[in-house]
């Protein structure tokens, strides 16, 4: 085999091992996401916390606010919860998962959050960016956007 048919074989297996690759990263960060909404639905906050970084540089913005580190995210987090209803929906068919390295990938999706009392329950409609990051311990949640769904009917 001469050497420009060498380097074209070795590009090619460079360019299918990453389309593969980047399909995998994007399926496990979608079922990371879906863990997290298992987590939330099940109002188990120490499940939340698991999928969490532990990085001190976590971020949440929630209702236009920062929140820094994962712990006060689940302290906001868990006084939303105290309502009679909290139920996350994701619109998952319309997930974008984008990859940003080997270790790091975006995910951006519509939700539906029913929350508030039995007797009234609030739908609000919220578009989220999620940052993932693969650690020692798995895929965990580096940052979440949450703004409200200006697209939405």
């Amino acid at each position: 085999m001469n050497r420009i048919s060498k380097a074209f074989a070795a590009i090619c297996i460079v360019v299918l091992a990453t389309s593969y690759a980047g399909a995998d990263q994007k399926e496990d960060v979608v079922r990371l996401y879906l863990d997290f909404v298992s987590a939330q639905n099940a109002r188990d906050l120490a499940g939340v916390r698991r999928l969490l970084s532990d990085s001190p540089d976590f971020l949440w913005v929630s209702d236009g606010r920062p929140v820094w580190g994962a712990d006060a995210m689940v302290r906001r987090m868990s006084a939303f919860q105290a309502s009679d209803v909290w139920r996350v929906e994701p619109a998952l068919d319309r997930a974008r998962a984008v990859s940003l390295s080997s270790d790091v990938a975006f995910l951006h999706l519509p939700l539906t959050l029913e929350i508030g009392a039995q007797a009234k329950i609030d739908r609000l409609r919220f578009l989220v960016g999620m940052v993932a990051k693969r650690t020692s311990a798995g895929w965990r949640i580096a940052a979440l956007f949450t703004t409200g769904d200006k697209s939405a009917p």
